[in-house]
Formats: C-alpha cells, sequence, structure tokens
C-alpha cells in the first residue's frame, strides 16, 4: 500500500512491503543492493536456523527503540556506530550546489533533495494447531505432511520517501510524522483431508516515526549547505516496563537513509578537500554515518548507515545472493551451508522464508558460480615498496590527567581498566610507556597512542605506525622530580 501527505511543501511518500508489490526503477536503484545488505546483516545468521544460539539475539543494528523505554534504561549516548540502540538518528552531510562547483554564481532554488528512510519492521510469526472444538491453539512447531513451520519472528521492508528543494530546507526545518499502520495475515493452507490441522498467523503493530529535515549554509571558500536528517522512534503505545522483544515490535530496525541530489553534489566526510574540511569537523553524526555511494564520478547520492562503512561500497559482483552476513565470505558459507544435513535443512527452511531461499539456492548453484567465489583480482599494479606509515595529525594541545599535560613525548604509566576485554592489557599493568601521539577519534573522544618504553622492537613499531592505544583515564603521567610532565617534542 502507498499513502502520500504533505507537510508543508515536502513530499513524502511511504512504501510499504516494497518487495511484494514489485520495487521500480528510480534514482536510489544503484545503491539498493548495498543497502539491502545493510538492511538484512545479522537478519538471520549461519546455520539459518531457529536453534542456533546466536539467532536468539537479533536485530543488533540501527535499532531505534521507544524514547521512554530508552530513557528507562539509560540509552542516551550519542557516537556514531549504530550498534548501540537509542530511539533517534542523526546524519549530517555537505552539499554543493552544481553552479557552484561550476564556479558560477546564482541561486540554489534549482537544487533539490531526495531522502528515503528505510527500515525493517518485525513481525510476529505464530504457529497454531486446530483444536477438536474448533478453536486455535499457538504451537512452537507443526509438522503438517512433509512441511514443517516453526513459530519464528520475521521482519518486512518500509521506506518512507521525502522531496523537496534546497531552497525550501534552508528557509526552515521540516517535520514529517508517520504511522506504519499494524496489520495481520492468516495462512490455512497447513492442511489434512478432512480440513485444516494448522495455521500461520502473522501479526504485526503499528510503528510511529519523526523525521526532521533541515538545511543550513557553511561558510567555506565554495557556498556548503549542511543538510541534516533527524530520525525519532515517536510510539508512546509501549510500557517502559516491557521486554526488549516488545519493544521491538514497535520499532524501525537497521534503520538507514539514503540520499540523492539534484543540481547539487554530495561533499565526502572521509576524504573531503582541504577547504572544506572545519565544515566536516561541524557535521555531528549519531548512531549512523554518511559516505558516497553510486557512480564515483559523480558523487550525487549518499548511504547513512549504522554499520560504519567507506566511500562507494559494493556488493561484489561474484556474489549469487544475500547470505545475510554481509561482512562474511560467500564462499565460506556456501560450503558451510552444503555441509548442513538433510534435517538442519528442513529446520532452517522451517524458520524464516529467507531461509529457505538462500539453502535452495546454495544447493543449485552451479559449480562454475562456487568457483567464482573462490577469489578475483580487482586490479594488476607494481607492489609498492613499504613505507614508514604515518600517525594522523597530532592535536598540538595535549590533554589534561590529574592536572598534567600530556602530550607527545611524555611519560605515562599504563593502568588499563579491569573491565576490558583485551586479555594482554593484564601483562600492561603499571608498565610505563612513551606518548606518541593525542589523537582525536571519530566520536569526539581523546586516545593516546603509545609506545612501551621497555620494548626492544618500539622503534620498529613506531616506523610500521603500530601502537598500543589507551584513555586517558587508563593511564597516570610520569613525572620528575621538579614536577616536570617530562614531554620532549624535538624527537
Amino acid at each position: 500500500m502507498r499513502n502520500a501527505c504533505y507537510t508543508g511543501s515536502v513530499r513524502v511518500q511511504q512504501e510499504q512491503e516494497r518487495e511484494e508489490a514489485g520495487a521500480g526503477e528510480d534514482g536510489f536503484q544503484a545503491v539498493r543492493a548495498v543497502a539491502d545488505a545493510i538492511l538484512y546483516e545479522g537478519y538471520l545468521l549461519y546455520p539459518y536456523r531457529r536453534s542456533s544460539v546466536k539467532n536468539r539475539v537479533r536485530w543488533q543494528f540501527g535499532v531505534l527503540v521507544p524514547r521512554p523505554w530508552a530513557q528507562a534504561r539509560g540509552l542516551t549516548g550519542g557516537g556514531v556506530t549504530g550498534a548501540a540502540e537509542s530511539w533517534w538518528q542523526q546524519t549530517e552531510c555537505l552539499l554543493l550546489t552544481d553552479h557552484h562547483a561550476d564556479g558560477a554564481k546564482g541561486a540554489d532554488g534549482d537544487a533539490s533533495v531526495e531522502c528515503l528512510i528505510r527500515f525493517l519492521h518485525t513481525r510476529r510469526r505464530s504457529v497454531e494447531r486446530r483444536l477438536p472444538d474448533g478453536g486455535w491453539e499457538r504451537v512452537d512447531s507443526l509438522q503438517a505432511g512433509s512441511r514443517l513451520e516453526l513459530s519464528f519472528d520475521d521482519a518486512v521492508m518500509r521506506e518512507l520517501r521525502i522531496t523537496a528543494t534546497l531552497a525550501e530546507l534552508l528557509a526552515g526545518e521540516r517535520r514529517i510524522d508517520l504511522t506504519v499502520p499494524g496489520g495481520r495475515t492468516c495462512d490455512e493452507s497447513l492442511g489434512e483431508a478432512r480440513g485444516p490441522a494448522g495455521r500461520v498467523v502473522v501479526d504485526w503493530k503499528p510503528i510511529a516515526v519523526t523525521v526532521f529535515v533541515s538545511a543550513s549554509a557553511c561558510p567555506a571558500r565554495h557556498p556548503l549547505v549542511r543538510l541534516r536528517v533527524r530520525v525519532e522512534n515517536a510510539d508512546l503505545s509501549v510500557s517502559p516496563d516491557v521486554p526488549r522483544e516488545e519493544a521491538l515490535r514497535v520499532s524501525p530496525v537497521a534503520c538507514h537513509t539514503l540520499l540523492a541530489a539534484r543540481g547539487a553534489r554530495f561533499v565526502s566526510l572521509l576524504d573531503p578537500p582541504d577547504w572544506a574540511q572545519a565544515a566536516v569537523r561541524g557535521c555531528e553524526n549519531v548512531h549512523t554515518f554518511p559516505v558516497l555511494a553510486g557512480d564515483p564520478q559523480t558523487p550525487k547520492m549518499m548511504l547513512s548507515s549504522p554499520i560504519l562503512l567507506y566511500d562507494h561500497p559494493r556488493v561484489a559482483p561474484e556474489s549469487p545472493g544475500d547470505l545475510h552476513d554481509a561482512t562474511e565470505i560467500d564462499e565460506l558459507l556456501s560450503l558451510r551451508t552444503l555441509t548442513l544435513t538433510d534435517a538442519e535443512k528442513e529446520e532452517a527452511r522451517a524458520t524464516d522464508p529467507r531461509a529457505a531461499a538462500i539453502v535452495d539456492r546454495v544447493e543449485t548453484m552451479p559449480r562454475e558460480v562456487l568457483a567464482r567465489l573462490h577469489g578475483t583480482i580487482r586490479s594488476l599494479r607494481p607492489a609498492p615498496m613499504p613505507q614508514a606509515r604515518r600517525l594522523p595529525p597530532d592535536d598540538g594541545d595535549g590533554v589534561l590527567i590529574g592536572g598534567v599535560r600530556v602530550a607527545r613525548g611524555s611519560r605515562v604509566r599504563l593502568r588499563p581498566r579491569r573491565t576490558g576485554t583485551d586479555p594482554q592489557d593484564l601483562f600492561l599493568e603499571g608498565r610505563t610507556a612513551l606518548v606518541e601521539a593525542v589523537l582525536t577519534d571519530m566520536e569526539g573522544g581523546r586516545q593516546l597512542a603509545v609506545t612501551l618504553e621497555d620494548d626492544p622492537g618500539a622503534e620498529l613499531g613506531r616506523w610500521y605506525g603500530r601502537f598500543r592505544y589507551f584513555l586517558p583515564d587508563e593511564v597516570e603521567p610520569v613525572t620528575d622530580a621538579a614536577g616536570s610532565d617530562g614531554a620532549a617534542d624535538g624527537r
């Protein structure tokens, strides 16, 4: 179904269950394969069976839970990564209008942006057995002849499309409120000769989403526009006390944003031109990060993903289809799927229609297709001579730790956190190190790159650019008798 509404002059179009209605050609077609890989990353992991332990906790990326539910659990932090659940996410990126890119002057009224908000909507898939009195009882599984059905949640894709001119967005923020309606379907095809033996009932709850879209001018050598898209879960129907699986039913899952520009082009946030670096630092991306997508020669599209990517990501052309492990190796997963027993394959097919499609595709995969997955060479070029690796630019001012300025050349004593996950930290407690650089990470935090003072390979590690990294609260400054911090910037 499709519903269209208007908020101000911003056109909004909702597209539900797009794969069932048929996906038509549009400006986003070139990046949809990558976006779908993000959408279904972790949807169902190998061995694609409900009984697998790793499939008991699902929907890990880009989850926007209801605000009261998030606040009750202290889920109020920021950061770029979408692995942390939140009730909102924000994309900020930069646009340069085409006439500015060509060195011309004029108004931005002809430039426009199209925004596609995409997410998964979880559905409760229940298998029910017919009772002698004519009623129905939910069961964990049901075998009807040769057909096995399992109760297991699935999901469908939802899309929200917003189109606006740049002039409209520069004039003021637009707010779009959307409710994806709930629903229910019933498949009573699990039958016997004398009547239905069982049925599969799929139901889903409404999802309420609020989207804010705005633009603002950025001072730079060439006039830039900062575009902001903020997506919030506006649901107030569930209690903060409900378990996570109930909160997920009213939550956009794997939420991400596709952006297309007309009469303008996007600026890379990962590799911006020198004149745009200050504007890039002013972009605040929360629980998602935008990268250039589509044709590298025409930077007209962006993919803002809860999983961190590089500019112009693409799916390998050798890949025959989705495996829901987008960062894994197709050959490995295909070969391991072929090793499943008949009983395991039956369970996988009964777990989820997408899992059934994977098993069927792998079983019928021609040998030449499987061989093509073994590896490929993208380009042939001479191997360069190894060169010393360089650290990113040092912050210069350093960082204050216990009232002492710690900068490049300072000596520190390592005090790793006891709750850390790196077992090597047990061997570093109390050892002294030399600070090689004070860096700022993508989330605005400070990191100290250090080499151990008693490490005989420290100079080699410094030449290769291999360091150990610690947070400021994981070190203690080592001062001399005069109280100096020992910084030696002349090295």
